[in-house]
């Protein structure tokens, strides 16, 4: 190992820097290729940290890169880095250079995952093998902790690391797409390092025993730890019997490095509720004490479990679309990798599988998904369910979820190709739903959760609901997490002669393709260890069929109704909208847009997605009938009720609300009545009405003009005006006529408003806006002319307007009240 502190100049490095601002991708990558090939692994090592680096970018975010998440196959440098980073490439070729001298490279540990980072720092052995025996101590003490990584394993963190470090993109820009080139690399190293067929490609490089082996165990920092290792495949990757040992078993080590890699940095992820849930005791006994309690460190006092967890855990998650897209092609893929396991090594008892009869890379496929992924996956969704934003943007989580409870689709079986809703879940899958049965049943809650708030007259959120109906409807599928929730309901006592073995857990392994001969206890007893693993043993259970979902059903069937009947309303609105425009269309004043005539509408809420709205919903009713045996006529008969009920007289009600101190506040009935579109405020203008937005029909310049006048008039007279209006007789009643608004005695509910600003609106005031109307101005204009015919001068007509103007006031104040009352 060679890992100095302090290292002297590198003039290979200071060339490649300079070269880095001023020749372009290609002739860099040309210099590489040379400088790989021909340096020893001494000057190599000097540049490898900067030349990850300048690849995949600082940790901190603070150097770019070359930009991987942006890189798509439309730029000319696409195929240079694809061509450089290749598993098979001139990168990869460095790496295992430098592996076979058993160089060591430096992380802090302030950029691991949160947890992780937090195990470290209160003295806690984390969970993951990966970190186990690589903390280095720096000589500056404990402050700035480090780990020591192998070349593969810095090369892996850091190509990881490049999706979760914020970035600054160019406006515009961002890194969503799955056609970048960072996307099309993950996807070519879990293809290359987890291959469905054949074994890893072996390095092309050799040390003096004749293949690049596995990193050997440094000692623990951790007192008493020793070289121990939780991983079930230990006799394979740390302990290399001899040179003539199987090439596959002595490479097996980078598949599982590299998943570890990806696992820890894109899933291992918790809120700080979630971080002292994990912690509590029931949790720590439910894993059989997987995680070590304290232990004493060098040159650290002693301190009590769990002192730092409110101090050391501290990590805003907040995971993006690239993200999320990103842990879907892993899941997808571990599902092929593991779907791939031969027949003979499925069908074969577990105590069968001995290094003769087994390769290291088939006992990898049999606990892949369970040992890895399950609980980290769990965390991480759970957490996107809870804090994801109630948009279309969730489809994607809801994608990576569905990927992972259907492991049926990803076993590369063409034959027979059915339509996913008459496609029976074959039988074999069962261990795997009761082995993950809260993935089935616990977010399925959460989903419901989620849906009842959201806006389902869009066509993309009512996708969504149909997708997830559409998937839990599979033939067999329901009765199966009915059977596990049977299981692990099962009184205790069915486990009391199994209790030294202790519970198992995902990180333990077992396969969930093992032999269907198991004994009810061990179906009960695997049941219940899942559960209590990832939701601790004093965790309050909810059956997914049980009398409390149901009703959380019934409430979401009732919303869908809702939404289907707005749905309905608002084509109808929009194409009578249409209809009318239709004929104004060939003077050119009609409408340009027909999709948006109904108010309020968006885009993808009108026109053609208003129909696949009404469509989705329909189809996820008939679903969630299927799925929870629901009376169908119980469920037409519901739904009458709510059309019924929901007219469009209906419509023009408040939404559901409470007087409160300031005002109306909404209640949760309210919300959804708003959110699906069934209710609405009536929106009035409360404020000045002389101060209202100028109108398309009205003159600005004379809006303006007159305000200043009529400004003017009511200052000087403004206390003139409220003695008039004030008074109780004929003339009170013709000022306030003229003076103040017509529909000032209309009591509307309204937003609290300051009383002052209220009562100023309501004082006498003269208004002269209604002159600055083009359809007043053109009624005048057409007075005048008319005038003009019958020999009258412009005085005389005014002096006439005037008095008529005047007489239907007098009109007014006399029979106005009789005429309102008829």
């Amino acid at each position: 190992m060679a890992a100095p502190t302090l290292q002297q100049p590198s003039f290979l490095l200071a060339n490649l820097k300079a070269d880095s601002t001023t020749k372009t991708l290609l002739q860099r990558c040309q210099d590489l290729v040379k400088i790989i090939d021909e340096y020893p692994a001494k000057e190599l090592h000097l540049i490898f940290p900067w030349l990850v680096e300048s690849v995949f970018g600082s940790l901190d975010g603070v150097i770019a890169g070359w930009n991987l998440r942006l890189l798509h196959s439309r730029s000319n440098e696409y195929n240079i880095a694809m061509e450089f980073l290749n598993p098979s490439g001139p990168m990869m070729k460095l790496v295992y250079k430098l592996q076979a001298e058993e160089y060591k490279y430096e992380i802090p540990v302030n950029y691991l995952p949160g947890p992780v980072k937090a195990c470290f720092q209160e003295g806690v052995l984390p969970d993951c093998p990966l970190f186990h025996n690589k903390l280095h101590f720096p000589l500056s003490g404990l402050l700035t902790l480090n780990l020591a990584l192998n070349p593969f394993e810095f090369f892996m963190f850091n190509f990881a690391f490049c999706l979760i470090t914020p970035k600054n993109y160019p406006q515009g820009q961002h890194g969503s797409s799955t056609d970048s080139a960072y996307f099309v690399l993950v996807d070519t190293y879990l293809k290359y390092f987890l291959p469905s067929e054949g074994s890893v490609p072996p390095s092309p490089f050799s040390d003096s025993r004749g293949s690049v082996t596995a990193p050997s165990p440094r000692s623990s920092s951790f007192a008493g730890y020793g070289v121990h290792s939780p991983s079930l495949l230990k006799h394979h990757i740390f302990h290399q019997p001899s040179v003539n040992a199987d090439p596959a078993a002595q490479e097996i080590w980078r598949s599982e490095t590299l998943l570890q890699m990806f696992v820890e940095i894109w899933l291992h992820h918790y809120s700080l509720e979630m971080y002292q849930k994990l912690q509590s005791p029931q949790v720590k006994l439910a894993l059989l004490q997987y995680r070590l309690s304290m232990s004493s460190m060098p040159c650290q006092p002693h301190a009590p479990p769990g002192s730092g967890t409110l101090h050391t855990y501290q990590e805003p998650f907040s995971p993006t679309e690239e993200h999320v897209l990103v842990v879907r092609l892993l899941v997808k893929h571990l599902h092929a990798f593991s779907n791939s396991l031969k027949p003979e090594q499925l069908s074969s008892s577990p105590s069968a599988h001995s290094h003769t009869h087994t390769s290291p890379l088939e006992e990898f496929k049999r606990v892949v998904v369970q040992r890895f992924v399950q609980q980290k996956l769990y965390l991480f969704l759970q957490h996107c369910f809870g804090h994801w934003p109630l948009d279309a943007s969730f489809r994607a989580v809801l994608e990576t979820w569905l990927s992972y409870i259907q492991p049926w689709r990803y076993t590369g079986e063409k034959t027979n190709p059915q339509p996913d809703q008459n496609r029976t879940v074959p039988d074999k899958w069962e261990s795997f739903v009761q082995e993950n049965l809260l993935m089935y049943t616990k977010l399925f809650q959460v989903f419901l959760n989620r849906t009842v708030r959201t806006d389902l007259v869009n066509a993309k959120n009512a996708l969504m609901v149909f997708r997830v109906a559409k998937v839990f409807a599979q033939p067999n599928l329901a009765e199966m997490i009915q059977k596990g929730e049977q299981l692990f309901l099962e009184p205790e006592h069915v486990l009391h002669h199994r209790q030294p073995r202790g519970y198992l857990t995902p990180s333990q392994g077992g396969s969930y393709l093992s032999s269907r001969q198991r004994v009810m206890t061990d179906m009960v007893f695997r049941v219940k260890s899942h559960v209590y693993a990832l939701e601790g043993q004093d965790c309050q259970y909810k059956q997914m069929f049980g009398t409390e979902l149901r009703g959380a059903v019934m409430k979401l069937i009732q919303i869908i109704a809702q939404a289907r009947h707005t749905a309905k309303r608002i084509s109808d609105h929009s194409s009578e909208a249409a209809a009318n425009n239709s004929f104004l269309s060939w003077f050119g004043i009609g409408s340009s847009d027909l999709n948006n005539t109904f108010a309020g509408a968006e885009p993808e809420e009108s026109g053609e997605c208003l129909k696949k709205t009404h469509e989705f919903l329909d189809r996820a009713l008939e679903n969630l009938c299927q799925i929870f045996k629901l009376n169908q006529g119980q469920l037409t008969q519901l739904i009458s009720n709510l059309s019924s009920s929901q007219d469009d007289g209906n419509c023009k009600q408040l939404p559901d609300c409470i007087q409160g101190e300031d005002g109306l506040i909404l209640t949760d009935l309210g919300r959804r009545q708003i959110i699906n579109g069934l209710r609405r405020f009536e929106i009035h203008y409360q404020g000045d009405p002389e101060l209202q937005p100028i109108r398309s029909y009205e003159n600005a310049l004379l809006v303006r003009l007159f305000y200043r006048i009529s400004s003017l008039v009511n200052e000087r007279f403004g206390g003139h005006m409220n003695a008039l209006c004030s008074r109780p007789d004929f003339l009170g009643r013709l000022g306030r006529h003229y003076l103040a608004e017509a529909d000032s005695g209309t009591k509307l509910k309204q937003s609290p408003m300051s009383r002052r600003s209220l009562e100023a609106n309501r004082q006498p005031r003269l208004s002269l806006r209604l002159l600055a109307s083009y359809r007043t101005i053109l009624l005048l204009l057409l007075l005048y002319m008319f005038g003009a015919l019958l020999s009258f001068g412009p005085m005389s007509s005014t002096l006439l307007i005037l008095t008529g103007g005047f007489l239907y006031g007098l009109f007014m104040t006399l029979f106005g009240d009789k005429l309102k009352r008829h």
